[in-house]
């Protein structure tokens, strides 16, 4: 395992529990989540090993959120702590999707539940954004950016650029072509070039 920090299983559904509690936008917001509490706050994984762990979660089927939570988990405790982060990520959604089924047709018009949405709207936007450009950052550039390099190509991950760049003209240039394809060429190239 590739870990330096420790937390219990029941510190660990916590977590799991709030990202999946404050995660509104998606799997790539609850990743943002993910990585500001695991790698940067209680520094259990490696950055590299997350964002190795984010793009396998990416290209496997299902919610990535919670692929990512159950992969974070076995990771860190084998299946219990799999199923455990899986439990802490999904029980909110489902205690707040019952409530809100009881309830949210009387208020769907009221003009504070329409302004909180209109509100969570830019914010699930902006959180999206960090999340892509971090993983972007972490799968093109060699980071950190701020040492001594002898040439400007020593910032980049040149095979990856080089992927990214030809997957992005095979994208343009044939439209016809399932972008699942896309994700399977870029998980055997991260096996086989990386």
């Amino acid at each position: 395992m590739e870990f330096t920090g420790f937390i219990g299983l029941l510190q660990l559904f916590g977590i799991f529990f709030y990202v999946g509690l404050f995660a509104i936008g998606g799997g790539l917001v609850a990743a943002t989540f993910m990585q500001q509490i695991l790698v940067d706050k209680y520094a259990v994984l490696t950055t590299e090993k997350f964002y190795s762990m984010l793009a396998i979660s990416e290209s496997t089927p299902g919610p990535i959120g919670i692929n990512l939570a159950t992969y974070c988990g076995t990771e860190l405790y084998g299946p219990l702590g799999g199923i455990i982060t899986t439990i802490g990520e999904v029980l909110p959604s489902l205690i707040i999707i019952i409530l809100v089924s009881r309830f949210f047709y009387n208020f769907q018009k009221k003009p504070a539940v329409q302004a909180a949405f209109s509100g969570l709207r830019p914010a699930t936007g902006g959180l999206i954004l960090v999340a892509m450009v971090s993983v972007f950052m972490v799968a093109l550039l060699n980071i950190p950016l701020f040492r001594e390099t002898s040439s400007i190509t020593d910032l980049f991950r040149v095979k990856s650029l080089i992927f990214y760049a030809v997957s992005l003209l095979v994208v343009q240039r044939f439209k016809k072509i399932h972008p699942v394809f896309i994700v399977l060429a870029g998980a055997l190239f991260g096996v086989f070039f990386l």
